[in-house]
């Protein structure tokens, strides 16, 4: 059985934890400034679902954006930033992909200070699928750092890597790192969270996707 880890719903652990954060407020203290997002910062889509940031950076046009779960929204669908809520809507989802799960956000450049660093996780370039016995890291919004074995692309799909990483409900979308390179995001577990093998996207097939369609996020580079 496979788990997405988005949408609240899904989950007992993601509903107690989502009316955690919506009844007592936690998680959202407001900043001296902008909030500041990277890869691995906790993002709340329409008030209703906790994911995490894959990375920001500016596409060919100079927008400012970003890279989530496309399971985590379509396109329209309003951003906030986790530890800041009151900083109001600082993005919005302008493209979806259900086939590969990833999704477009575009920032407000005023609404937000974009980073390369999140907690344990650095993120300098894009680069390659992680090949068996890499270690490959992620930085999640629920589970945090942690890091495992990859297992290469175990089904030949030539889009998905599979490792063992812990992650649950909220880390979808959060960076996939081999040391500061971004390989990857995580999509999905396989049967139990956090022990059941991790499979995300590579950013190879994300990229490209992103820039055969030449819209926005074409030319992609991260802060």
């Amino acid at each position: 059985m496979f788990s997405k880890l988005a949408k609240v719903a899904n989950a007992a652990f993601a509903v107690a934890l989502g009316a955690a954060l919506v009844a007592t407020g936690a998680g959202t203290a407001e900043a001296a400034g902008p909030p500041v997002i990277g890869g691995g910062s906790g993002i709340i889509i329409d008030n209703q679902f906790e994911c995490t940031v894959t990375t920001v950076g500016y596409d060919g046009g100079g927008r400012l954006v970003g890279l989530t779960a496309g399971h985590c929204g379509d396109p329209g669908a309003q951003v906030y930033a986790e530890l800041d809520r009151g900083a109001g809507v600082i993005g919005r989802f302008v493209y979806s992909n259900h086939d590969l799960d990833y999704a477009i956000i575009q920032f407000d450049p005023a609404k937000i200070t974009p980073v390369n660093r999140i907690g344990n996780v650095t993120i300098t370039n894009i680069g390659g699928p992680a090949q068996f016995p890499m270690i490959v890291c992620k930085e999640g919004r629920t589970t945090g750092n942690t890091c495992g074995i990859a297992y290469g692309d175990l089904f030949g799909t030539n889009m998905e890597t599979w490792s063992q990483m812990c992650v649950v409900e909220g880390d979808s979308g959060a960076p996939v790192v081999v040391g500061t390179t971004l390989v990857g995001m995580v999509n999905a577990y396989l049967a139990i969270a956090c022990f059941g093998p991790e499979v995300g996207t590579n950013m190879s097939s994300i990229m490209g996707d992103i820039n055969a369609r030449g819209s926005v996020g074409a030319g992609f580079n991260p802060i």
